[in-house]
């Protein structure tokens, strides 16, 4: 349902347009997402946009900054401060999950052009690395760091895109929870990394 305009009228203009946009990638993917579009949807007149944002790519830069929010605190609910191969793994989980539930907003975070000098979306992405980041240190104190942080997040990365792409079955979330499972502990198996279970 389109946004009321009291929200332009209030000042929150910009909110506005992102929530729209989010229900525009939400309905129909990133082929649907305009200014225009966005604008429609919020009620207001296409060139109020243009106010707030240069263009696509602006807004997309704002939508992605809201789904790295989102993801960031999907992947600490799932668990803060893992040291288990079971707390890797729910994280993983949580991981793919955001991508399956939310397809086009994952992709606009990741597939799609961006700002790169949004002030907004480089904050959100360093606080999702910050996250990978900490996890690396706190699974890995002997890593390198920065190599651990790459090698998880490529791990988590493309088992999502291979859900998204139809490789894998995602028929229900204990099938996907099981192979993204089953990933991490032969990842860690490779690695020559021993980590308890939560039944340790």
């Amino acid at each position: 349902m389109p946004t009321s305009t009291t929200s332009y009228h209030h000042g929150d203009l910009p909110g506005a347009l992102v929530r729209a946009a989010v229900e525009l990638l939400e309905e129909g993917g990133a082929s649907e997402l305009s200014l225009r579009a966005a604008a429609r949807r919020a009620g207001v007149s296409t060139a109020a946009p243009y106010r707030h944002f240069a263009d696509r790519d602006a807004l997309l830069s704002a939508v992605a900054a809201v789904g790295y929010r989102e993801l960031a605190t999907d992947l600490a609910a799932a668990h803060p401060a893992p040291t288990t191969a079971d707390d890797l793994s729910a994280i993983a989980i949580a991981y793919v999950r955001f991508a399956l539930d939310r397809p086009g907003l994952f992709r606009v975070m990741f597939a799609e052009p961006c700002d790169p000098t949004s002030p907004e979306r480089l904050a959100a992405t360093e606080a999702i690395k910050a996250y990978v980041t900490s996890i690396a240190q706190q699974v890995f104190p002997e890593s390198d760091p920065e190599a651990m942080t790459t090698a998880l997040w490529a791990l988590v990365h493309g088992l999502a895109f291979l859900y998204l792409d139809g490789k894998f079955d995602a028929s229900s979330a204990e099938v996907v929870a099981e192979r993204v499972r089953a990933a991490v502990f032969a990842s860690l198996a490779v690695s020559g990394r021993a980590m308890p279970t939560a039944d340790a």
